[in-house]
C-alpha cells in the first residue's frame, strides 16, 4: 500500500472537521409484522472508525440497508448533517458522501480492476453522454482527470499491477479490496463496510485492517463497519454499537462494550458464572 493517497482538494472528501454526522434516532423496520429493527440510535461522530455488531440476525445488515437507502425505516431518522436520509433513494444519499461496500462481493466480474473503480467515478462525471460519446476536448480531460484518480486509488490499496485484469480472476481477498477502493473512488465523507475482511484467511485480514486504518489517517473521512472479527472491532473502533434481535443493548467504547453484561450474554448464552452461583 502507498501513503500518498490524499484528498485531490477538488473531488476528494473535506477535511475530518468539514465532514457531518451520521445521526441514527429510533429507527424502526419491520418486514409483514416482523420487528427487524426495534428503536435504534446511535451516532457516528465526523471521523471516527463505528462498529455495529452483533449475533446472527441481529439486525446489523438490515441497519447499513437503512442507511443506505436500500431498505425504507418504518419510522425514525436518519441524518447525515443538514440531510434526511429515510426518504433518499441510494443514488441521492451517495451524491451527499456516503459510500459502501457489500458482505457479497458485488463487482462486475467480466471488467477489469480499472473499469470496476471508474464506476466509482460515475456520480463526479460532469460531461454529459453526448460530449463523452463525440469524445469532445472537455469530456477527455474530464476522463484524463478520473484517470489519474483511479491509479492514484490503486496505488494506495496495491492494486496497480491488476488494474488491467478482469476482476474475476482474481483472488477473493483482493476482489474485497477492488470493491474497497470502487467505494474509495467516489470521495466518500463516509464510508460503510459490510463484513470487509469475511472470507479472507488470517494475512488477508491483517492486510485489510491497515488499509481500514490508513484510509482513515489519510483522509480523516468516518468509517461504519458491520464486522464479525471481534479482535478487528477492538482494535480499529471508537465506538462500537451492539444489536440483539434488532435492539440496541450496548452502546460506547470497546472497552466497555466488550465487558457489558448483556453483550456477553448476547454472545455466549445466560450460562455466566454470575448467573450460575445466583441459581
Amino acid at each position: 500500500m502507498s501513503d500518498t493517497y490524499q484528498p485531490d482538494g477538488t473531488e476528494a472528501a473535506s477535511p475530518a472537521e468539514a465532514i457531518p454526522p451520521l445521526e441514527v434516532r429510533d429507527v424502526t423496520v419491520r418486514f409483514a409484522g416482523l420487528t427487524a429493527l426495534d428503536s435504534v440510535s446511535f451516532t457516528v461522530a465526523p471521523g471516527s472508525v463505528h462498529a455495529v455488531i452483533g449475533p446472527n440476525g441481529a439486525g446489523k445488515s438490515t441497519c447499513f440497508n437503512v442507511l443506505s437507502g436500500v431498505y425504507r425505516a418504518t419510522s425514525g431518522s436518519v441524518r447525515f448533517g443538514a440531510a434526511e436520509l429515510t426518504a433518499l433513494p441510494p443514488h441521492r444519499i451517495a451524491a451527499l458522501g456516503m459510500a459502501r461496500t457489500f458482505q457479497n462481493i458485488a463487482l462486475s466480474p467480466h471488467l477489469s480492476v480499472r473499469d470496476n473503480m471508474m464506476l466509482g467515478r460515475h456520480r463526479l462525471t460532469r460531461a454529459g453522454f453526448l460530449s463523452a460519446g463525440l469524445r469532445l476536448p472537455s469530456a477527455r480531460r474530464e476522463a484524463a482527470r478520473h484517470g489519474e484518480r483511479v491509479a492514484e486509488i490503486a496505488a494506495f490499496v496495491g492494486l496497480t499491477g491488476q488494474l488491467a485484469t478482469p476482476v474475476g480472476l482474481l483472488p477473493y481477498g483482493v476482489q474485497k479490496r477492488v470493491e474497497l477502493a470502487r467505494a474509495l473512488c467516489m470521495e466518500p465523507k463516509l464510508l460503510m463496510l459490510d463484513e470487509p475482511v469475511a472470507g479472507m484467511n488470517g494475512g488477508e485480514r491483517r492486510e485489510m485492517a491497515e488499509l481500514i486504518i490508513a484510509v482513515r489517517e489519510s483522509l480523516g473521512i468516518s468509517i461504519l463497519l458491520v464486522e464479525h472479527d471481534m479482535g478487528m472491532v477492538m482494535r480499529l473502533a471508537d465506538a462500537v454499537t451492539v444489536l440483539d434481535f434488532g435492539k440496541r443493548i450496548a452502546d460506547g467504547p470497546p472497552e466497555r462494550v466488550q465487558n457489558d453484561p448483556e453483550v456477553i450474554r448476547a454472545y455466549l448464552g445466560a450460562t455466566s458464572e454470575t448467573e450460575e452461583a445466583s441459581t
